[in-house]
């Protein structure tokens, strides 16, 4: 793709989408990035990204065509300001958590074209998935490149409803915690049945990492491939017993999902 990028921030997420956009084939040259820290984008720099550490270095002759804001929702107020001028010309999208598109059409004016998205940091290792919406002055040209930018690090799926972006940052932008936080309550659960802890560790990690993989390519559902791991009588029916029981795993994650949303919308 021809289109020029302008990504404002470079953690962890930014990061992520940088190094897919290079693995995908567009060409650095096409690529500025605004940056404080960039010691962290050396191998980038060495490949042709231009790297600044403010707006107002960013290259005169540098016309991006998309802005990604990838700064914590924190700093967006004295962040925004500084790319108004872009308003109009440019795509604007923000990965930022709780900030809406109201909240930039404020910032940038009504009249500039937003899509606010909820990505997932397993875009570090390109199985990432991330959910769009698009305010109504973003071009169907503008969402296809979208895509395809999202694209270089996992799935892409587009909302019209803006309000389902909270339900989406409750399950798939907050959920590799809950995964994560598994694995550990599974390792210290194998060290009380009497492992030693860093083989506790080992099984509680591959079992995990394997287990997403195994859905990730099989066409059965997640509900079809459970009952096939659980023999009557056995010993994952003897646990199930316990995780899908009364105030078992189901409500757990519930009312930690339903927690999360509603703080994504306090964030708004």
């Amino acid at each position: 793709m021809s289109d020029k990028l302008l990504l404002v921030g470079c953690g962890k997420m930014g990061g992520a989408l940088l190094g897919g956009w290079i693995d995908q084939g567009i060409s650095p040259k096409d690529v500025a990035v605004v940056e404080p820290y960039s010691e962290a984008l050396t191998a980038f720099a060495d490949q042709g990204v231009i790297i600044v550490a403010t707006a107002a270095e960013i290259p005169a002759a540098f016309d991006p065509n998309f802005i990604i804001l990838a700064v914590k929702p924190q700093a967006m107020d004295d962040v925004v300001p500084d790319y108004a001028d872009y308003a109009g010309s440019a795509t604007f999208v923000s990965i930022a958590a709780g900030k809406t598109i109201g909240y930039f059409e404020k910032k940038l004016g009504n009249q500039t074209a937003i899509i606010r998205i909820m990505p997932n940091t397993p875009a570090a290792v390109r199985r990432g998935i991330s959910v769009a919406c698009a305010n109504q002055l973003v071009s169907a040209e503008a969402k296809e490149s979208c895509t395809r930018l999202l694209g270089a690090v996992g799935e892409v799926s587009w909302v019209d409803d803006e309000a389902l972006i909270d339900g989406v940052t409750a399950v798939s932008g907050s959920g590799p915690a809950y995964v994560f936080l598994m694995a550990e309550c599974m390792a210290r659960a194998g060290v009380a049945a009497g492992l030693p802890e860093d083989l506790a560790t080992q099984l509680a990690r591959v079992t995990i990492s394997g287990s997403g993989e195994l859905m990730r390519l099989s066409t059965e559902d997640a509900a079809t491939l459970r009952k096939n791991v659980t023999s009557p009588g056995g010993t994952t029916e003897a646990a199930l017993k316990i995780l899908m029981g009364e105030s078992g795993l189901q409500e757990l994650m519930t009312r930690a999902i339903t927690a999360a949303a509603e703080r994504s919308r306090e964030l708004a």
